[in-house]
């Protein structure tokens, strides 16, 4: 069983393939009088090639067990697609560079709870991997018309296991 390491999730880190979007280091400004903050330019939203538009989603993750098998990879040619979580469940990340599919550059990494991703257009990634119970995340991305599904199979799978995950905790 071939094992893929899992690291914490950090802007640095994650930056090959998109954005981590968090509150940790964002631009604040102070609006309606002083009563609330914005938190400011959280991820490059990248969807209008060949007349798309934006869409706002609700996706709701069923929790997933460890170790699980990724088998697969998929990614959107035309947009970027962003998961931002309703609460502080962390949740899993597979992802590899865009263009061809190279398993050897697969990575994954654990969220610290409240933090979203935006994978850029093109970017490898595993559907939502959500851990220990129902999740639920506004997930912004691309409609209109053209292709913005490809999906590739691995030539070997790859397992996310516990003890790659206590690792991570430990670090943390």
């Amino acid at each position: 069983m071939k094992t893929l390491p899992i690291e914490p999730l950090t802007r640095e880190v994650f930056a090959p393939f998109g954005d981590v979007i968090e509150l940790e280091g964002a631009r604040e400004i102070p609006i309606n009088l002083g009563t609330t903050i914005r938190y400011h330019d959280l991820a490059k939203v990248d969807v209008n090639d060949a007349g798309g538009r934006t869409l706002v989603n609700l996706f709701r993750g069923q929790p997933r067990t460890l170790p699980f098998e990724v088998k697969m990879l998929e990614r959107h040619p035309l947009g970027s697609q962003a998961f931002i979580p309703f609460d502080e469940k962390p949740y899993l990340i597979v992802v590899a560079p865009a263009g061809a599919l190279d398993p050897q550059a697969i990575r994954a990494f654990v969220t610290s709870g409240w933090q979203g991703v935006n994978y850029a257009k093109g970017v490898w990634h595993h559907p939502l991997i959500a851990l220990g119970q129902v999740s639920d995340f506004i997930v912004v991305d691309r409609g209109g018309e053209g292709c913005n599904l490809n999906e590739q199979d691995l030539p070997e799978s790859l397992w996310l296991t516990d003890d790659a995950l206590s690792v991570v905790r430990e670090r943390c």
